[in-house]
């Protein structure tokens, strides 16, 4: 067990080289998977990731090494490997500890409180009423991922502060064949929570719902390729401005001038109808922590509003870089990475829009229910992102379904042409990589209506 006062004698010694801050990151989760594929159990795992990662600045300059041997020897010892970097006279001292700021986040039903017998079960249950669903549904699998992370974050600044997370995931996958012909469609919801989220949501609909979409891929059209109208629906449809435009929007890119965003504070980058938040902390929500990876309170950062450029996510180091202010936007996969700026619920805000209205207001276009994988390069924006669901939209109403379409463009270019922006709100889960590891995000949106981008496809001429 480390007490204050060996965190405090610990960060001491990371200064007495001349470093002018110094960190440490105490982590302990636990997690748990369990797959059902068409009804059998074929994987149960548990893990736990246990460890203290330290950090050390001068100026801009970081170093950081991590252990999973955690004791005021082992530190010691890797402080004393990490302040070799620095080789001048100690400039600061270690402030006294303030006092933790109270966790937002509860969890009703932790991980343990139900036995894993009881969960495989409602796996199980899914599992055979996606499979059930019709006769070409070949594959069914569901999978239930589940972590318990307590951390504390302690530095020379005074920040002595824990936090205590839970986020529980259900995967829905259906794989459905017919005539060499194909086709999976899946869904992914999580929470920051515990397992309450079973009871959360109506699993029974969405395992129907995942699997008429993979029989409605069977019969679907390849998508022709051509430049047209795209309505993109909300939820997971966000995960385009997510990729397109948030990363160009973290201090990671921006400090070192590798965004089509940086120098742009204050001017005008999108249309008049988008305005976008970062919130770090939305109840429940997937990506939400009391708390970011530098012990900082999270908080709802304005990004854009009303096309205009209002703000970036930025941790401690690039703070320093910038000379602007932290906006506990700090965040890594684990004690084995350094924390740097991270989204948590990335989202366009409604606007006044009716779903309907859209539509019909579209002469022709290309409805994106649901998108798939996709890749940016964050330094230009330019992305592609494949659709899993679509429908043809023609004379402002949605027809046949559509397959293997796949969005092209630049997320500076789409900011500026999105038109129009429903009232309807729904955040989507993902799982976000950056250089601190993967980590669970909120990507969202209501439906919008880009006026014109590229959309490819196998299709042929009609």
């Amino acid at each position: 067990m480390l007490y204050k006062k060996d965190l405090s004698f610990l960060l001491q010694e990371g200064l007495a080289t001349g470093a002018d801050f110094a960190e440490i990151f105490l982590e302990d989760t636990k997690s748990s998977v369990i797959r059902i594929t068409s009804g059998e159990v074929t994987q149960i795992d548990r893990g736990n990731t246990f460890g203290a990662g330290v950090r050390l600045i001068k100026g801009i300059d970081e170093v950081y090494g991590y252990t999973n041997h955690v004791s005021v020897d082992n530190l010691h010892q890797l402080i004393l490997n990490l302040r070799a970097s620095f080789q001048t006279e100690s400039i600061v001292k270690v402030k006294a500890f303030k006092k933790p700021q109270p966790i937002r986040s509860t969890i009703v039903k932790p991980m343990d409180s139900v036995p894993v017998s009881e969960k495989a079960s409602k796996l199980q249950h899914l599992s055979r009423l996606m499979k059930s669903y019709d006769s070409r549904i070949v594959q069914a699998m569901c999978q239930l991922i589940e972590t318990e992370q307590k951390v504390l974050v302690v530095n020379s600044l005074g920040t002595y502060q824990d936090d205590l997370r839970a986020h529980t995931r259900v995967f829905l996958s259906a794989v459905a064949q017919e005539k060499g012909n194909m086709q999976q469609a899946y869904d992914g919801p999580g929470r920051a929570m515990g397992l309450e989220f079973l009871d959360l949501l109506d699993f029974d609909k969405l395992a129907t719902e995942v699997a008429h979409s993979a029989i409605t891929l069977l019969s679907a059209e390849d998508m022709v390729p051509q430049v047209m109208p795209v309505v993109l629906h909300n939820g997971f449809g966000g995960v385009i401005f997510h990729e397109a435009c948030g990363h160009p929007l973290e201090a990671t890119a921006v400090a070192k001038g590798l965004s089509p965003f940086a120098g742009k504070l204050g001017e005008k980058i999108g249309s008049d109808v988008v305005t976008a938040y970062d919130d770090g902390y939305v109840d429940g929500a997937w990506g939400s922590a009391s708390f970011d990876d530098e012990g900082k309170p999270t908080q709802k950062n304005l990004l854009i509003e009303h096309g205009i450029l209002k703000g970036y996510l930025i941790d401690y180091r690039n703070a320093r870089k910038m000379n602007m202010d932290p906006t506990g936007s700090a965040r890594r996969q684990s004690y084995k990475f350094s924390p740097t700026s991270r989204m948590n619920t990335t989202y366009i805000a409604p606007g006044k829009d009716k779903f309907d209205d859209i539509i019909k207001d579209t002469k022709y276009g290309l409805f994106a229910k649901k998108l798939g994988g996709g890749t940016v390069v964050p330094a230009t924006g330019e992305f592609n992102f494949a659709v899993q669901e679509g429908y043809m939209i023609e004379d402002g109403q949605l027809t046949r379904p559509v397959r293997g379409a796949m969005l092209i463009g630049h997320g500076k270019d789409v900011l500026f042409k999105i038109d129009r922006v429903a009232d309807n709100l729904e955040l989507g889960q993902g799982m976000c990589g950056s250089i601190s590891g993967s980590i669970p995000v909120d990507v969202g949106q209501p439906t919008i209506r880009v006026s014109s981008m590229t959309v490819g496809g196998a299709g042929g001429k009609k």
